[in-house]
């Protein structure tokens, strides 16, 4: 496939959380709805080992290997600390993405449970001026019982995104445990977008 290709192709990303890989959650039922829509989904599996910190600059090697598929046109979706990396991409891009969507992400604001080891991944010091101008459109999704990252965070993040807080009550922290094998507040948020 030539590089004009990729770039015109519609891609999105979903990026997974700590400890996570791509069959878990929402993740499967998602790329297969978005790929029934024409979509190029990728899932890529960072590494994430249990007790020791997940590191930033080895999640950055690995997205090396799909960085053709990011430019104007792609869509990053990252689910807890996932949407964490999202944000780190966002503020090295050189060209905004199309939209970035963001459930259950941790940006510092406590409670989190995982506060010190989400922390050592890469800081909770974001850069607010360069971020919302990385993305056409965002979307945030937070619940008030998430028993990992506390309602605050989606209210603040959503406030720096300048967009509407997605409040979904008593989802969790919108993984498998919490019900959550498909989500269909966050494919309905989608489609004007696709």
């Amino acid at each position: 496939m030539t590089r004009a290709n990729i770039y015109y192709m519609k891609n999105i990303f979903i990026i997974h959380g700590t400890e996570g890989h791509p069959k878990e959650n929402w993740f499967p039922w998602l790329k297969h709805e978005l790929e029934e829509k024409g979509y190029n989904v990728l899932v890529p599996q960072f590494p994430s080992p249990p007790i020791v910190p997940a590191k930033i600059a080895e999640w950055f090697d690995v997205l090396k290997d799909y960085e053709q598929y990011i430019n104007e046109n792609t869509i990053l979706i990252g689910h807890s600390l996932g949407g964490v990396f999202t944000l780190r991409l966002l503020e090295k891009l050189e060209h905004p993405a199309k939209a970035a969507i963001f459930a259950g992400t941790p940006i510092g604001v406590r409670p989190i449970l995982n506060y010190d080891r989400d922390n050592s991944f890469s800081g909770f010091s974001f850069d607010w001026k360069v971020i919302p101008t990385k993305a056409h459109h965002f979307e945030v999704f937070q619940s008030d019982d998430d028993p990992y990252v506390s309602l605050e965070n989606g209210e603040q993040l959503a406030k720096n995104l300048n967009v509407a807080l997605n409040f979904v009550p008593n989802a969790g922290h919108f993984n498998t445990r919490a019900g959550y094998t498909k989500f269909d507040l966050l494919l309905e948020k989608l489609k004007p977008i696709l």
